[in-house]
């Protein structure tokens, strides 16, 4: 059994959560948001006294080892649904860089990272943005949504607009985070 499939997941005042049998799928609604997650039929779903509560299906012909990797998977998912549609997830990023600037008009995001236009991004309307310029410190943008798995996607996708680089630390970083640096052509002659 999985270690992190066994463990019980607390269901906190304000969020129902519903299963329906003939599809599969798990139904998560908080103040929030509301999400849902279909789950593999090898795995069963129980949820009583406030806590929901993953096992292994032993009749199903899937193999012993498959439905170990989904009993923790769908437990994660589900952990991730009832915290965000809860609490929330929020992500902060920084632009290191100079020139560079980010502006948003609801959700429409503006870039400018040094290249010859601006790059443009629409956002879902599941994910809240946020952006702050201040004068000598570098832009700020901060992004909160229910759905981590979205949240972390949009994050993916704007880092990739100008990934950190090792030599100067440009690029667009997650706030807090440390890049390791690399000596340049100089240091490599001595």
């Amino acid at each position: 059994m999985s270690r992190i499939g066994k463990l019980p997941i607390s269901i906190p005042s304000g969020v129902t959560v519903n299963f329906d049998e003939k599809t599969n799928t798990v139904s998560v609604k908080g103040p929030k948001g509301e999400l849902s997650q279909k789950i593999d039929p090898s795995i069963k779903f129980e949820n009583k006294d406030g806590h929901i509560i993953f096992s292994i299906d032993e009749n199903s012909p899937v193999d012993y080892k498959q439905k170990q990797a989904f009993h923790g998977l769908y437990r994660a998912l589900v952990n991730n649904m009832v915290v965000g549609v809860s609490e929330g997830y929020k992500k902060t990023m920084e632009l290191v860089g100079v020139g560079y600037r980010v502006s948003n008009q609801g959700n429409i995001v503006e870039f400018s990272l040094g290249y010859t236009h601006p790059i443009f991004i629409q956002l879902p309307k599941e994910v809240k943005v946020e952006t702050k310029s201040e004068r000598n410190q570098n832009p700020i943008i901060t992004l909160e949504s229910c759905d981590k798995a979205l949240l972390g996607l949009i994050c993916a996708k704007i880092r990739s607009f100008r990934m950190p680089e090792p030599y100067k630390g440009k690029g667009v970083l997650f706030k807090g985070e440390v890049i390791r640096r690399k000596s340049g052509k100089t240091a490599a002659a001595k």
